[in-house]
């Protein structure tokens, strides 16, 4: 749902697929009003991922609370209404790919000065200048260029992840940036320009195992950081898996050798000390898997928590919308569209006390708000018609 601390800021979006869109959506979950510009006659891509007759998820997921204005921008009359609309706006979002957005006449130096005080943010896939300006970006290249990947998967046997991380990473950054930029404004009276990249954004991710390796020369690999956490996954009997972190306190490890019954590896010098245990890991996690074997993950949670062990389960997703906990924190929330019917959504990342809130709405039909957003700027029925006969604009029927 979403707060009133951005009620009087307004976005434009021009951007498809994740990075941008994210962004975007954070800003709408603080109250912004989002303006999101997309291209006849389709939209954004994103709408048609999922093979959804109405809606992709991903689409949908990623575009609530916006409304939807169809606008060709290499048409000069789509350009025109895109610099009247930013000439009120305070953000703009865009992730074309570089110098994009300057072929349009939609650069920084041209809306800065149609605009001072506009925050500017630009989105690459490897940054907006340098050797790799031109090579096209995705979720995946983000991730192995940036060797999040690589921290992830088993280099000797590499596997793409499930999940856009270098995509959400990225939004959450732009974000990040966004209201730092609009703090500066209330402050010099004036906008300023922010790019960011999957590049840049995923090593900064990832910045705590890059410190390492500038620290000692080390290539970190999946289990550098699970080996110095002692952290675990094992299998109990009944097929189900679990989590273990036991961290830097010796109380912890000693915790889990009791809960599981195993003081006996206490003695034992290959796991006596942390560093023991570090240089060890694939034995303890031998010795130990059996262990985990003899109890179902629930009879183990049990004994583990009654220990004070750092130890959950690991979830698929239908269990963590299922959880009790998740549950009890609100994290979802659920609105009924028009045409797409009823649409359930995970929340956005904080929680707000002591502000108002608002019913989130719905993700928007491609060009559902082009009549009002156009009427706003000046336009009557009859030249949004030509417009769109023109193939400019389009509304939703």
């Amino acid at each position: 749902m979403p707060v009133n601390i951005l009620n009087n800021i307004t976005v434009v979006e021009c951007a498809t697929f994740v990075t941008g869109p994210y962004a975007a959506t954070l800003l709408a979950d603080l109250g912004a009003r989002v303006i999101k510009i997309e291209s006849p006659p389709e939209g954004d891509p994103y709408r048609y991922f999922a093979p959804d007759p109405v809606y992709s998820f991903n689409f949908a997921h990623l575009n609530r609370n916006k409304e939807s204005l169809v606008l060709d921008l290499k048409a000069g009359k789509g350009k025109e209404i895109c610099i009247e609309l930013l000439k009120g706006a305070d953000v703009f979002i865009e992730n074309f790919r570089p110098g994009t957005a300057d072929r349009l006449g939609l650069g920084y130096d041209e809306l800065s000065g149609v605009n001072s005080k506009l925050v500017y943010c630009s989105i690459s896939a490897f940054g907006q200048n340098g050797p790799y300006v031109d090579k096209p970006g995705f979720d995946t290249l983000g991730q192995a260029m940036s060797g999040l990947l690589s921290l992830l998967s088993d280099p000797d046997d590499p596997k793409v992840m499930g999940m856009a991380v270098s995509d959400y990473v990225t939004g959450l950054s732009a974000g990040y940036g966004i209201l730092g930029a609009l703090l500066a404004r209330e402050k010099t009276g004036k906008g300023c320009r922010i790019e960011t990249s999957l590049l840049q954004a995923t090593i900064s991710f990832i910045g705590e195992t890059a410190a390492g390796y500038l620290r000692t020369g080390n290539v970190p690999n999946r289990m550098a950081r699970v080996k110095n956490a002692h952290a675990f996954a094992f299998v109990c009997k009944d097929g189900r898996p679990l989590a273990i972190h036991c961290s830097v306190p010796e109380k912890f490890w000693q915790a889990l050798l009791k809960a599981c019954g195993r003081m006996d590896l206490a003695a034992d010098e290959r796991f006596a000390t942390r560093d023991a245990r570090r240089q060890n890991y694939e034995a303890l996690e031998q010795t130990l898997a059996p262990t985990f074997q003899s109890k179902t993950r629930e009879e183990w949670l049990q004994r583990l928590q009654a220990g004070d062990v750092p130890a959950v389960p690991l979830y698929n997703v239908a269990e963590v919308l299922d959880d009790p906990q998740v549950k009890h924190l609100g994290l979802t929330e659920e609105l009924v569209h028009a045409k797409a019917g009823k649409l359930q959504f995970v929340g956005g990342p904080v929680h707000f006390e002591n502000l108002a809130k608002e019913k989130s709405s719905a993700p928007p039909l491609l060009g559902e708000h082009s009549l009002k957003i156009l009427n706003e700027l000046g336009y009557h029925d009859a030249a949004i018609g030509e417009l769109s006969f023109q193939g400019i604009t389009r509304t939703a029927s």
